[in-house]
């Protein structure tokens, strides 16, 4: 979401999804172009929808997956340059259930199921090595304040 004319800010929401196969859990890591770097999934928020609305329709339209937002999980600002102009960007991260779908994710050049340090080492961006640790302690608080093991 971009912001007024005079306080331009794009607003980015990120999806730190999780599943459990066969009793390991595996993250959401996915690549947007074919020679980009391995990530976290992103979409940018449009004009009058939440962040958390935002990864609900990535996960969805991209995806193709359903998912359920437990929390969120951190955030972070930076900035990029669009048309020349140096313009902010703040990010919101949630962390997701994946809860079913397709095997195939459509919306991206490639993604990959790994555990938690495998996912970790593949991120090269530290904030994102930041939100899956932050991911982490969020989801062990989770499980304890509902006393739910998910999975």
């Amino acid at each position: 979401m971009i912001n007024s004319k005079n306080n331009q800010q794009i607003t980015i929401g990120g999806a730190v999804v999780f599943r459990d196969n066969r009793g390991k859990r595996q993250f959401l890591l996915v690549k947007t172009k074919e020679e980009g770097d391995w990530e976290i999934p992103k979409v940018i928020v449009r004009k009058g929808e939440s962040s958390v609305r935002s990864v609900i329709r990535l996960t969805g339209e991209q995806g193709g997956m359903s998912t359920r937002v437990l929390e969120e999980v951190g955030r972070a600002t930076g900035t990029t340059i669009l048309n020349n102009k140096s313009l902010p960007q703040k990010y919101y991260y949630y962390l997701m259930l994946q809860k079913g779908g397709s095997s195939e994710l459509i919306g991206f050049a490639e993604f990959k199921w790994l555990e938690y340090a495998e996912a970790v080492k593949k991120v090269p961006l530290k904030r994102e090595k930041d939100m899956f640790r932050l991911a982490r302690e969020v989801l062990k608080q989770w499980e304890k304040t509902h006393k739910v093991k998910l999975y």
